[in-house]
């Protein structure tokens, strides 16, 4: 049996006893694939990983750059109380659209709120409003600017928050120092950016499964 089918099978067999799915999240991957949307969505074992990380925060206020058809975003925004609130920046008008409606139909409307437009347009308008400091940030979008959206991620947290950067192994190409690939040179950058930014302690988990060989970092903000 293959590698890949062998991460297949326990991916199936660790989501269907932990992380089993619903019709509304059943429904939100049926219409992303009818729109014709990338299949490149977090798993059902990533995004109830999501879910707790934000549970374990006690996360009122969560910041998600990277919608897509809006998945994620129902595992994150079913982790807030009834008070909490989610934002979700989405490059794609088509993507968004699709994404509320998923989100709607969750019922998670009056939690989760997707805003259209490149991220790096998005936060600056998102700083200016003053938001309460986001507990939990997760940056699962264009990879070339993922050291842009950790500072971003940096400006709208607060001690104690926590920053997921998702998809930075690619493919093993991340170790490759010459690299020129955008989306290397990104995910390089961010990294270092965790390693070396005083207000940040983190560290990077390589993960295999039902998407591939991939993985994500994770970091605390400091004081």
């Amino acid at each position: 049996m293959s590698g890949q089918q062998h991460w297949d099978d326990v991916d199936d067999y660790f989501i269907s006893n932990l992380s089993p799915d619903d019709e509304a999240l059943r429904a939100a991957l049926r219409d992303s694939d009818a729109a014709g949307l990338p299949a490149i969505a977090v798993t059902a074992a990533q995004g109830k990983f999501l879910q707790l990380l934000a549970q374990v925060q006690g996360a009122r206020h969560i910041l998600e750059i990277g919608t897509l058809a809006g998945y994620s975003t129902i595992w994150l925004a079913r982790a807030l109380p009834e008070d909490g609130r989610l934002i979700s920046l989405e490059y794609s008008a088509k993507h968004a659209e699709v994404a509320v409606r998923n989100i709607a139909r969750a019922g998670l409307d009056r939690i989760a709120e997707v805003r259209v437009g490149p991220a790096l347009e998005s936060l600056p308008k998102l700083a200016d409003e003053n938001p309460a400091p986001f507990d939990l940030v997760f940056i699962d979008a264009d990879k070339a600017n993922n050291a842009h959206y950790v500072e971003w991620a940096l400006r709208l947290t607060r001690a104690g928050s926590l920053i997921v950067l998702d998809n930075v192994v690619r493919g093993g190409r991340v170790a490759d120092p010459d690299s020129t690939e955008p989306d290397v040179v990104g995910t390089r950058a961010a990294i270092e950016l965790i390693a070396t930014h005083p207000r940040l302690t983190g560290t990077a988990i390589q993960t295999v499964g039902s998407k591939g060989y991939d993985g994500f970092a994770l970091a605390r903000v400091l004081g």
